[in-house]
């Protein structure tokens, strides 16, 4: 866990291994846009909150609070990432203040704080509508997975959402390569050969059995397999679920 964290803390300081942005995922974007099409902004508004389990720098929080007037919360191990989120939410309010010429813009519209996934989500039941699990949770064993999936199923208002984006097994050669070369001791986990951290690959048969108990799953939306023209393996394969509290 201490080397975990210290590589996301370099990272957000100075990323060497992966493309960090201030801007919010894509497949949040298209997320936000599918819910909007479906139920308006029933699920997106002022009166409603979303819990970002891995926030980083807090991007997609601020997405949310920005374009909707959603509150939220945000944790991660990273003591930097935490630090940038809380900098740019501070910004967010601060720009709301001078907007509208007046103080009546929360200080607690969003919150960031540095907390492990793996542990419970000090957040009282049924109290936010939209959960956020983007390329988080594939760092935990099994039994903290299900931790995590009853957490936030304890959360989660009745009919409210969970987004979830992680790594998809079918169709991706380097995971394929990963589970072969470097097997963690739990069954679609591997060692990462650079990072050093064990992470889980999901097939699309596990996705629908971990979660079909507790969600209706709406869309399962795979990205491409990345394959050069010669067939090689060019960029890991990824998968977002829309899953709606049964």
């Amino acid at each position: 866990m201490a080397h975990r964290k210290g590589f996301w803390n370099t990272q957000y300081k100075k990323a060497t291994h992966l493309e960090l942005s201030d801007e919010p995922a894509e497949d949040l974007l298209k997320f936000t846009r599918w819910l909007e099409r479906t139920h308006g902004r029933k699920f997106l508004n002022v009166t409603t909150r979303a819990v970002d389990l891995g926030c980083g720098n807090g991007r997609n929080l601020i997405y949310l609070a920005e374009t909707y007037g959603m509150r939220g919360v945000g944790y991660d191990t990273s003591e930097t990432a935490i630090t940038q989120a809380s900098f740019a939410a501070n910004d967010l309010i601060y720009q709301g203040i001078r907007k509208n010429n007046q103080r009546d813009v929360s200080r607690d519209l969003l919150q960031f704080e540095v907390r492990s996934i793996a542990k419970p989500i000090p957040l009282p039941d049924t109290s936010v509508t939209l959960a956020l699990d983007m390329m988080s949770s594939h760092i935990l064993k099994k039994d903290e997975r299900e931790v995590l999936r009853d957490e936030i199923v304890r959360v989660l208002r009745p009919n409210g959402w969970l987004f979830f984006k992680s790594f998809l097994l079918e169709g991706d050669q380097h995971a394929e390569r990963l589970l072969k070369e470097h097997p963690a001791d739990e069954e679609g986990m591997y060692i990462h050969p650079e990072i050093g951290n064990a992470e889980y690959v999901w097939t699309e048969n596990a996705l629908q059995e971990f979660f079909d108990p507790y969600f209706a799953i709406h869309k399962i939306d795979k990205s491409h397999k990345h394959m050069h023209k010669d067939g090689t393996a060019w960029k890991r394969r990824t998968v977002s679920v829309y899953l709606e509290k049964s």
